[in-house]
């Protein structure tokens, strides 16, 4: 009687153990579902119908029956020297934002994780977080201010020190940089953030053995800190490329491309054709940019996974 009832309970068991697994499946694609439905609703899907576009005539772009036209409309970006130099510049200024952004974030960071700033920490780290959170607009406009020729506090500084004017917005050799610290200002705190998560969890132990052997302050951090930094370094790098290549929200609020299409970027074009009813160059232009911002991603990643592994 034993003998027959241990098999039959050993069964239920594993049973039971089977159907709470695949229970357990089902409660996880069904959380995980709605967030993929949004994904795909104003994700996925308005990219698929942008690149659709990019492929038809603009005058019947929005109609249900567009005219298709193949790629002229990328052969007609590709020819745009106007274009081309906002790629230029959107590149230059990338690549500018990038290397400032996380220089000054990695330095912020190490002073923070330091004992320097043993006072006060805290207030800093908000401070620094703070511009994160506020809205970009809002931000933007107050940096616009800042900057006026006319009534502008930072010109009034200046001023006040008998230093020359900052030419700001309205200077096409300085807007480019007018801008970037708006934006450094608004988004480095983030990047903050993911350095002292990195810090946080380093091997101190690594540090404290290179001291022993007579490592100075400089090696330390050069030899055994900033390696253990690579996984927060690729994650910020790779953020802040997609973040200032599509640089679009700064352009609009300060400075509408100007002055001589100093800060007319990629985005902003584009934003001016699909406003003109080009709809078929802009979204081909929107479509390049958005190869550009993958393609050099996944190389970053690349780069990375090599690097940390």
């Amino acid at each position: 009687m034993t003998s027959l009832t241990l098999p039959i309970a050993h069964e239920r068991t594993g049973l039971a153990g089977r159907l709470d697994e695949a229970w357990g499946h089902r409660v996880f694609y069904l959380f995980v579902a709605p967030f993929a439905a949004l994904t795909i609703l104003f994700g996925i899907w308005p990219i698929l119908l942008s690149i659709q576009v990019s492929f038809t005539a603009s005058a019947s772009a929005l109609k249900p029956n567009p005219s298709y036209v193949g790629l002229a409309n990328y052969a007609a970006v590709l020819a745009d020297p106007v274009f081309l130099a906002s790629l230029a510049r959107t590149l230059v200024y990338t690549a500018l934002s990038v290397v400032a952004n996380l220089a000054f974030a990695l330095g912020f960071a190490t002073l923070l994780d330091s004992t320097l700033l043993k006072r006060g920490n805290l207030f800093f780290r908000l401070a620094i977080f703070l511009p994160v959170v506020t809205p970009d607009v809002a931000g933007y406009v107050v940096w616009r201010w800042l900057y006026d020729r006319s009534f502008g506090a930072i010109n009034a500084g200046l001023d006040l020190l008998g230093l020359p004017a900052f030419g700001g917005l309205s200077s096409p050799n300085t807007a480019m940089l007018a801008v970037l610290i708006a934006e450094l200002w608004h988004h480095a705190g983030f990047y903050v953030i993911i350095f002292l998560a990195n810090l946080s969890i380093r091997d101190k132990a690594l540090e404290e053995a290179a001291h022993i052997d007579g490592a100075t302050t400089w090696q330390r951090w050069r030899y055994v800190v900033l390696p253990q930094l690579r996984p927060a370094l690729m994650i910020n790098t790779v953020y802040a490329l997609i973040q200032f290549l599509k640089t679009f929200t700064v352009v609009v609020v300060m400075t509408k491309g100007g002055p001589s299409d100093q800060t007319n970027f990629v985005s902003y074009y584009a934003y001016q054709l699909f406003d003109q009813g080009r709809y078929g160059e802009a979204t081909a232009m929107a479509t390049i940019l958005f190869s550009i911002v993958i393609l050099i991603s996944l190389t970053a990643f690349r780069i990375g996974d090599r690097r940390v592994g």
